[in-house]
């Protein structure tokens, strides 16, 4: 689906400025053997640029059993305060799709789009949503705003969902919607609000940001921003926790990278640094480094077929990783020399990372960061976990699932992780990620 925001006028106010389109990847061309060809890369810019994703993520079913079988958290007055927030905000959502003439506000409005994005993420059926914003040279007498908030009422459907998100802004959310359905949906309302002066656009999920445009909307509308509901994967001493812990993990695996290096050196021919294009936060490619842990000038096409059939959930055969579930590694590749074995399983390959992370390329914690080929074959849904997050050395897949849950699954865990962001995560990863490289746990 071709990502687009479309414009719809009324009257002497409307705008007609055009769509505005984020380019979400820039063109990196590196030749040689061990990087990604430029074509690869500059395919996957279009399709990322033309499938931009929206916050929001599906919680794990393990996490769900587990927090099913979990002793309840003693109900403190904090806990008390947030479970009744979050209650009334659920109250205020039901009642208004049993009554239609309910109009929700920001809050609830916006806690219901992100129900709602995340069942379009399972259902990959359309989510459209159209925002009106009255124009407030006329003046916003409550007669205007009554007389227009009951023209869209009565156009709405009884599955639409309706909400006022400031003064004259009004949006309506229209579930399993494409584009079209809320082009003829404005253009009724057109006809019903005859003489009333407004502006009108409108996004379907999940070529567009949902999101993105009711925030650039609320920021034109107020003197001060208002934050997403979402995590940013970012907080402030990340990049300081980044710099300190790679310059100290730099210093204390020297000795050892030095080994490794002459390991590789002597066992085959190559260069002992891999070089690879991968994209990094916003899809922006950078050159990835690793000890080289494969025969050097050999194809990729097995790694390619892999990875198209473990994204699609298709079985992978003998090529997985030991374990349960698909695996994100692949166990029997034969391009791997025997030093290159080793050095993965005890994952010292990956210490040359340490430069990206000092380069400000990657962080400490966070996604792997995908190459441009494997991101040709993402779901919409996936695109977020290139777009929004940092990509780091280790992160909740490491930790939690290494090389034994589904791609999907792996994915969940990476959206959870920029939702809850925060140096206390950090560093709990970063400690149990010393003990599973120690046991050698989900390597290979």
């Amino acid at each position: 689906m071709d990502a687009r925001f479309t414009e719809h006028g009324c009257g002497p106010a409307a705008d007609h400025s055009g769509s505005e389109r984020v380019a979400m990847l820039r063109s990196l061309e590196l030749v040689g053997s061990d990087g990604a060809d430029s074509s690869s890369v500059q395919s996957t810019a279009a399709r990322i640029d033309a499938t931009r994703i929206a916050s929001g993520f599906v919680p794990l079913a393990e996490k769900s059993a587990r927090r099913s079988h979990a002793p309840r958290k003693e109900a403190t007055p904090r806990l008390l305060s947030r479970r009744a927030r979050r209650s009334k905000t659920s109250r205020g959502i039901e009642q208004a799709h049993e009554n239609s003439d309910a109009i929700l506000g920001e809050a609830a409005f916006m806690r219901l789009l992100q129900r709602e994005e995340r069942r379009s993420d399972r259902s990959r059926a359309p989510l459209s949503l159209t925002l009106f914003r009255l124009d407030a040279d006329a003046g916003m007498p409550h007669e205007t705003l009554e007389r227009f908030s009951t023209c869209l009422k009565s156009e709405t459907r009884e599955t639409d969902y309706l909400g006022k998100l400031g003064d004259g802004i009004f949006a309506v959310l229209h579930p399993d919607t494409a584009a079209a359905g809320t082009g003829s949906f404005s253009e009724r309302v057109q006809r019903t609000a005859r003489g009333l002066r407004y502006t009108s656009r409108s996004a379907t999920y999940p070529g567009d940001r949902l999101e993105e445009l009711v925030q650039r909307n609320l920021e034109s509308h107020t003197a001060q921003p208002k934050a997403l509901p979402h995590g940013t994967g970012e907080y402030a001493l990340k990049r300081t926790l980044d710099v300190v812990g790679a310059l100290v993990a730099l210093l204390l695996a020297a000795p050892i990278m030095a080994i490794t290096a002459l390991a590789v050196a002597l066992t085959s021919p190559g260069p002992v640094i891999f070089r690879q294009v991968r994209l990094g936060k916003g899809a922006v490619p950078f050159v990835f480094y690793k000890f080289r842990s494969m025969s050097a000038d050999v194809p990729d096409d097995i790694h390619r077929r892999y990875v198209e059939n473990l994204i699609k959930g298709n079985d992978v055969g003998d090529a997985a990783s030991e374990g349960k579930g698909l695996a994100y590694k692949m166990n029997a590749d034969p391009r791997i020399t025997p030093v290159g074995r080793w050095i993965r399983k005890t994952s010292i390959d990956e210490l040359p990372q340490l430069w990206n992370v000092l380069r400000g390329e990657m962080s400490l914690v966070g996604p792997r960061p995908p190459i441009p080929y494997e991101a040709e074959n993402y779901q919409p849904w996936h695109l977020r976990r290139v777009l929004e997050v940092k990509p780091g050395i280790t992160g909740l897949w490491q930790v939690q699932g290494r090389s034994r849950v589904s791609f999907d699954d792996m994915v969940r865990m990476d959206l959870h992780y920029a939702q809850n962001c925060s140096l206390g995560v950090d560093l709990r990863i970063l400690l149990r990620t010393v003990r599973v490289v120690l046991r050698c746990e989900g390597a290979g």
